[in-house]
């Protein structure tokens, strides 16, 4: 998990660049590409529960304390993605104050397959998007 000022669909929509707000973002798939950075494919995390239980997965309580984010429940949004060259200018520190990492850490690898496993299906019906940043 990295903290990132994510891009939402309807921000790029309205002819943003830049998300309006830095948020925990879930690194689902890193593409390693010769002699080239790598493109990292990240989901957000919101506090807003999904319309549709399908388009996200809530983050249980204790991987969200592992990783030292706040006690409000929260969700990994299922149906879009961006796409970034990494490490890219839109990472942000993950604690305040302290700019030397813009990770909180790793997701369990429990956690993380049934991540997985809900992505494979929305890609699979074509219900996830991603929204390739500039650099």
């Amino acid at each position: 998990m990295i903290r990132y000022s994510y891009l939402w669909a309807r921000e790029a929509r309205e002819g943003r660049e830049e998300g309006l707000e830095d948020r925990p973002c879930a690194i689902v798939l890193v593409v390693l590409r010769d002699g080239d950075a790598p493109l990292v494919r990240v989901l957000p995390v919101t506090h807003s529960p999904p319309a549709t239980p399908a388009d996200a997965l809530e983050i249980p309580q204790a991987v969200k304390q592992r990783l030292g984010l706040d006690s409000d429940r929260s969700w990994v949004v299922l149906t879009e993605a961006n796409d970034f060259v990494w490490p890219g200018p839109d990472l942000r520190p993950a604690l305040p104050g302290d700019l030397s990492s813009a990770a909180y850490g790793f997701l369990p690898p429990g956690f993380f397959r049934v991540l997985r496993d809900r992505i494979t299906e929305q890609y699979r019906l074509k219900r996830l998007r991603a929204l390739p940043r500039s650099e």
